[in-house]
């Protein structure tokens, strides 16, 4: 599977309660529990105004099912090509 990256404009992001954001997390986890695809949700961070989240599927239609499913927005996604750190330094 490729993985992906993807901006979800959301404002007052960074305002919702616990509540909400495990709300979402529901939501998303239900919706890959019945995609029929593989499909994956590594993690997300929360910023003032956006979500941006990291998920590994087959394509970025599969990424944009997802999305409408759940009724999130994917204002943008793109596909992660490399990953580097610090050790990648070394």
């Amino acid at each position: 599977m490729k993985k992906f990256i993807i901006e979800r404009e959301l404002p007052g992001a960074g305002n919702m309660t616990e509540e909400e954001l495990q709300a979402i997390s529901k939501t998303s986890n239900s919706v890959v529990s019945v995609l029929g695809k593989p499909y994956k949700w590594i993690e997300s961070y929360v910023t003032k105004d956006k979500i941006y989240c990291i998920h590994e599927a087959e394509s970025e239609d599969v990424i944009m099912e997802h999305a409408s499913c759940a009724s999130f927005p994917a204002n943008r996604i793109e596909e992660i090509k490399a990953i580097i750190n610090p050790a990648t330094a070394d």
